[in-house]
């Protein structure tokens, strides 16, 4: 049986890169946004690079 976790900023599903964590609407791993951070990126900067990611988004996967 497959794993669905769906909120407002997230959606796994193993149709969308296996079932990886994306940015809903997206196909953006929430763990690249985790790797800028660590690298010293701000969230900016990661936005900049990925601009189908809701600052919202950003945001929320930061607090939840």
């Amino acid at each position: 049986m497959e794993t669905k976790k769906n909120n407002e900023f997230m959606h796994c599903s193993k149709d969308i890169l296996g079932g990886v964590p994306v940015f809903r609407g997206t196909r953006v791993p929430i763990q690249n946004m985790i790797d800028y951070l660590e690298a010293g990126d701000s969230i900016d900067t990661f936005l900049e690079d990925f601009p189908t990611v809701k600052k919202e988004q950003a945001i929320l996967a930061l607090v939840k």
